[in-house]
């Protein structure tokens, strides 16, 4: 009869044997272990109260499930934080893969590497009561109208001019706090955001704040994308995608999207 000792040295033994063949092998930053990076600090609903390792938000959700679908146990999971930008410039990383809604595209691609995509945004309208209430019924005519603000380095800007063809250029400015300080200052009337940012914006940011509606992520012909970013030329990649594309399958991401994100359904669609 096998002793307990044997058993356990075998299953031991046999677990060692998966991890090293298991496509992540010797692939993470520390061997073993997957790091994964945030915003500092993050926010709903994304992540819920700061706290990613709670596993309580969309974004902390979606990390766990590709960490547990690439074989990390949840606590063979550690997170670090870094600020938006400073993720995407060019260079080592200290991270694994970041999710903090980067959209994928072709710039970016260029000195980072992108997974599938984990969400495809619905994009929201956010502006203020007084704007809401002078408008009435959000006709694309109207739309057209207004003042406009969008970061430089994001994608709003493009996606106005791609969904709206406003009759004023775009007033951009250097990250998502000027464009809402922009609006609480009445410099502009209106910004687009992924949806479940601009419900957050709206409720605690922008006082006073708005949703005139939304478009759905098919009204674009590029719909804003998001991916986990990684180093360029990371070997992870194909591990990460093959995680994102077996979530995809199965439906997983569609009912993290649906527990977390299904407050973005009182948003009227702009037709």
């Amino acid at each position: 009869m096998k002793t307990l000792m044997t058993i356990l040295c075998a299953s031991l033994a046999g677990s060692a044997a998966f991890a090293a063949d298991h496509c992540a092998a010797g692939k993470t930053l520390t061997d073993g272990v997957l790091t994964i990076a945030t915003g500092n600090p993050a926010y709903y609903p994304w992540v819920m109260d700061d706290a990613p390792e709670s596993k309580q938000g969309f974004e902390a959700a979606v990390a766990y499930a590709v960490a547990n679908e690439m074989g990390f146990a949840d606590d063979a999971v550690t997170w670090v934080r870094t600020s938006f930008d400073e993720a995407i410039q060019p260079g080592a990383k200290n991270f694994d893969f970041n999710l903090q809604q980067y959209s994928i595209t072709p710039e970016r691609e260029e000195t980072v590497d992108f997974s599938l995509p984990y969400y495809s945004s619905a994009m929201a309208i956010l502006t203020t009561q007084s704007v809401a209430e002078k408008m009435g019924e959000p006709t694309m005519e109207a739309l057209k109208g207004l003042l406009w603000g969008a970061g430089a380095s994001h994608t709003g800007a493009s996606m106005v001019g791609e969904v709206i063809a406003p009759d004023q250029d775009v007033l951009l400015y250097n990250d998502n706090t000027d464009v809402t300080a922009a609006l609480q200052a009445n410099q502009i009337d209106a910004a687009l955001f992924d949806l479940p940012t601009a419900l957050y914006l709206s409720a605690v940011v922008v006082e006073n704040g708005a949703l005139l509606g939304q478009f759905p992520a098919d009204r674009s012909e590029n719909p804003d994308q998001f991916g986990l970013l990684m180093a360029d030329g990371s070997a992870l990649k194909p591990c990460v995608d093959e995680a994102i594309q077996a979530l995809t399958d199965s439906g997983k991401l569609a009912e993290i999207e649906a527990e977390w994100l299904q407050g973005a359904t009182g948003v009227p669609v702009i037709q």
